[in-house]
């Protein structure tokens, strides 16, 4: 017993003269060894996964996402985005300190805040219907992109804290379904130092880093299959994907612009589309009320697409379309009026997801 305590006084884990005692907060080595030690804890159980959602993704598994508080937040109405807000003020200040104890203590951390895409002026805008027409040309023509499973998508979600200041989440994620219905899940936090280059790459089949990027998931699930949307592939035909989007959303009652827009990224968060899923949504799409466009810009990959606006509820919307194919290229939501409770100056990017084929 006095070897056990002689041990215990030696290690001295709490000194009386240490900047961190008591209840006080873990230096950023502390931090780290908290980690390693719940991740090789020998109690038999698995270790926890070193892998994190973005703070307000709250993605469904197996893969995909479904409607949580980002989708809320940015649904029509500013007491819904105020209670999103507070909802993740807590959440805030433990995501920072998980990004610290990835990173490490010599790394920059995995945050960068995008500014909000700009419309290049002068640029002629192009209405939904021709990109409509666009997109009925190519499914059309032969060897059209067909519909695969799975997404290659960067995103970004802005976080909020009462005593810290808004930061955005970014990660970039690849899901890819084998022919047996099982399927992979690599996600990487993207690098803040090179914004809008993909870190990763999908060559040969198989999602591997191409770039500097901190892995936060990297799994393999085994056979599932569903046949409700949005694991059930989309319809072809528009008045059936605007159902199988409804059913996606659990509703019964036709979607506002805003819920469509959050609908076809649920979609496309499961589902690369072929070139006749393309032209039904774009198809849609043109159908959607109070959607204008606005002229080009230039995403956060370097592509050039035309962008469609719509305003409501305090929050702007903005879809990019490739004009060569028809194709959603991104989805950005800023936020129209400053919040100076939170610190959030008008036109801050609330969420930006950009998809790849």
């Amino acid at each position: 017993m006095a070897d056990e305590l002689e041990l215990l006084r030696s290690a001295d884990p709490a000194p009386p003269h240490g900047p961190h005692f008591g209840d006080g907060p873990l230096d950023h080595n502390a931090e780290r060894r908290l980690e390693q030690l719940l991740r090789d804890r020998g109690d038999g159980l698995p270790a926890r996964p070193r892998g994190r959602r973005g703070l307000l993704s709250d993605r469904r598994y197996p893969g995909g996402r479904r409607p949580g508080p980002v989708r809320d937040l940015l649904l029509p109405g500013p007491r819904r985005l105020r209670l999103a807000w507070g909802l993740v003020a807590s959440a805030v200040v433990a995501a920072l300190t998980l990004t610290l104890v990835l990173s490490g203590p010599s790394t920059p951390p995995a945050v960068a805040a995008p500014r909000p895409l700009v419309v290049e002026t002068g640029s002629t805008p192009v209405s939904l219907h021709y990109m409509a027409e666009r997109a009925s040309a190519v499914a059309e023509a032969d060897g059209a992109p067909r519909l695969r499973k799975g997404t290659h998508v960067q995103s970004w979600s802005l976080g909020m804290s009462d005593d810290k200041p808004p930061i955005t989440l970014p990660e970039e994620r690849i899901v890819r379904w084998r022919a047996d219905d099982s399927h992979t899940e690599l996600v990487v936090a993207t690098d803040p130092r090179h914004p809008g280059r993909p870190v990763l790459s999908d060559e040969g089949g198989e999602p591997h880093l191409v770039d500097d990027g901190h892995i936060l998931l990297d799994r393999t699930y085994p056979p599932s299959w569903s046949d409700a949307p949005p694991k059930s592939p989309p319809p072809r035909d528009p008045a059936r994907l605007r159902a199988y989007l409804m059913e996606a959303q659990y509703t019964d009652t036709p979607l506002t612009t805003p819920e469509l827009l959050d609908a076809m990224a649920t979609l496309l968060d499961n589902w690369t589309l072929g070139a006749r899923e393309n032209a039904a949504l774009a198809r849609l799409l043109a159908g959607a009320e109070g959607l204008r466009p606005v002229g080009r810009v230039t995403d956060r990959l370097g592509r050039r697409g035309q962008a469609y606006v719509n305003d409501t509820g305090g929050v702007r919307r903005m879809l990019i379309m490739d004009p060569a194919t028809g194709a959603v290229l991104g989805l950005e939501s800023t936020l129209k009026e400053p919040d100076p409770e939170y610190g959030v100056e008008k036109g801050a990017v609330m969420s930006y997801s950009a998809w790849m084929r």
